[in-house]
């Protein structure tokens, strides 16, 4: 991983954390003091999301609602990098939160195509993780940013549909549609 993704994987997460502590309430109690081997990490679809054109000149708020929404998903099955809860129950209350966080931002910004996006991407990893399949789920998010970012193919389309259907191609259809250019941003 090169240096300008961990910085910018980095500056996401620390932005998240400023976010969080400021809203206060019980989730800033929940906020952790730091990254811990962040580096070990792969890069965050927040990253991919913030890089395509359609978020061009709000890069910054694109990679900070993306990050709020994959920490809400992290909480449900994963593992967070910003928010430590020891309960399972106030886990996903916490991650429910931060999906209501990143979607209201996505919303105030007024990309209604995003906010479906994202809203698919949390369903359909949702599906995948549900069936067992991490890495399908990983593949979901890969996808969902790059179309939230670059905007949403063809092959994306049919990759969600093979999701919903559980077929044994989603996987590589899915890891096919994160490559994929969009006819259009």
């Amino acid at each position: 991983m090169s240096a300008a993704t961990r910085t910018g994987a980095h500056g996401g997460v620390e932005r998240l954390r400023t976010l969080l502590q400021a809203e206060g309430g019980l989730i800033a109690t929940l906020v952790g003091s730091g990254a811990s081997k962040e580096e070990e990490r792969p890069p965050s679809p927040a990253i991919l999301a913030a890089d395509g054109p359609r978020a061009a000149g709000r890069r910054e708020e694109y990679e900070l609602l993306v990050e709020a929404i994959y920490e809400g998903y992290l909480l449900h099955y994963g593992t967070p990098r910003v928010v430590r809860v020891p309960e399972a129950d106030l886990r996903l209350l916490a991650g429910d939160q931060l999906y209501a966080i990143g979607l209201a931002r996505l919303v105030a910004l007024g990309d209604i195509l995003a906010v479906a996006e994202l809203a698919d991407t949390i369903t359909l990893s949702a599906l995948a993780q549900g069936a067992g399949s991490g890495e399908l789920a990983e593949a979901v998010w890969a996808a969902g940013a790059r179309a939230v970012g670059w905007g949403p193919s063809e092959e994306h389309r049919l990759a969600k549909q093979l999701v919903c259907e559980g077929s044994s191609s989603a996987l590589e259809a899915m890891r096919t549609s994160a490559t994929a250019v969009p006819a259009s941003p």
